[in-house]
């Protein structure tokens, strides 16, 4: 079978071929002109890396497993693989999920301010920062002036 066969019949694009090929998921024979010649098996074959790439395994981990599943026998280190690969998913997840509610947070402090999160709703406001104000004997700390007021705070 020809590439765009293959792609067709397999539901991916013929690029997605050729990097399954560069990453050794995959394998075809070439005809006289160079052209990739697949076997009828190919269809089925991309359609497995196609759902272990959906269940989050990165190439390189496909690339271990493919001769486990190739010969349908498995190995306390094939489960160890895809359990530490679980894991990182788990793990990612769980940083997906803070990231998620520390926006979340964000979003209400945008929609409901509060003088403890917005200068500008302080009574008074503080003025902005100005780095000429700052005192010579340490310019790196600021100096805090209150609207209508001079010296440090």
């Amino acid at each position: 079978m020809r590439i765009g066969d293959i792609a067709r019949q397999a539901g991916v694009s013929t690029r997605a071929l050729r990097y399954y090929e560069e990453q050794g998921l995959l394998t075809s024979a070439r005809s006289p002109s160079g052209q990739r010649i697949y076997p009828e098996s190919a269809v089925e074959r991309v359609r497995l890396i196609q759902q272990l790439f959906t269940a989050g395994l990165p190439s390189r981990i496909i690339l271990q497993l493919m001769p486990y599943i190739d010969t349908g026998h498995g190995s306390p280190e094939v489960f160890e693989l895809m359990a530490a690969e679980r894991n990182r998913i788990t793990a990612a997840m769980a940083d997906l999920a803070a990231a998620r509610d520390a926006l979340d947070r964000m979003i209400d402090i945008a929609n409901q301010p509060t003088p403890e999160h917005c200068p500008a709703l302080r009574e008074p406001p503080w003025a902005p920062y100005h780095p000429a104000q700052a005192t010579a004997a340490d310019p790196t700390e600021a100096v805090l002036v209150r609207s209508g007021e001079a010296g440090t705070a």
